[in-house]
């Protein structure tokens, strides 16, 4: 164990966009442990291009979150190594500039105030996700149980319609399958 005890090996991390769903976050960050279901308090989820430019990864919009009095996310607190924590700043494009790391302070279903590391994109331009970045969203709020309200409104979102190849969505259908496979 490194030095500094328990607390200096772990942090906690609040995602709310395509870190949802378990098998994308594990593709980069093998540390990641489920720790809570979480509310954000007076922010609201947004997608975006960051200085206008499409993700390159996803084809279209990517999640953000933006401050916004009596609006509420929901997303899922991770328990992370901070081994991880360079392929997590990495995987959010934080040297890019595309994405800022952040402090939050978000409430678990039951009860319990945590101060997580999250992200926020830096001048956007608002802009619709891809379908296949979508999709991942709602299969990781389904997997994980996120509120049913909460689901029904990131279902509701509208797409760009992209209907080209996302090399990453294969990636992650492939974990999927992997695992359906180990667990059968």
């Amino acid at each position: 164990m490194e030095p500094g005890g328990e607390s200096g090996c772990w942090f906690l991390y609040f995602a709310y966009g395509s870190n949802l769903l378990r098998e994308r976050l594990l593709l980069r960050n093998p540390s990641a442990a489920l720790c809570a279901l979480a509310r954000l308090q007076d922010f609201k989820l947004e997608f975006g291009h960051h200085q206008g430019r499409t993700s390159s990864v996803w084809h279209g919009g990517t999640a953000t979150i933006a401050q916004s009095p009596g609006d509420e996310v929901w997303g899922i607190v991770w328990k992370m190594n901070t081994c991880n924590l360079s392929s997590l700043d990495k995987q959010e494009g934080v040297e890019d500039g595309i994405y800022v790391p952040i402090e939050v302070n978000v409430c678990t279903q039951a009860g319990k105030a945590l101060t997580c590391r999250s992200y926020q994109m830096k001048d956007y331009v608002s802009g619709p996700p891809s379908p296949q970045y979508k999709k991942v969203i709602c299969m990781g709020a389904k997997q994980n149980g996120l509120p049913t309200d909460y689901q029904e409104k990131l279902e509701a979102i509208e797409t760009n319609n992209y209907a080209g190849p996302v090399p990453i969505m294969e990636e992650i259908e492939a974990a999927l399958k992997a695992e359906k496979i180990n667990s059968a």
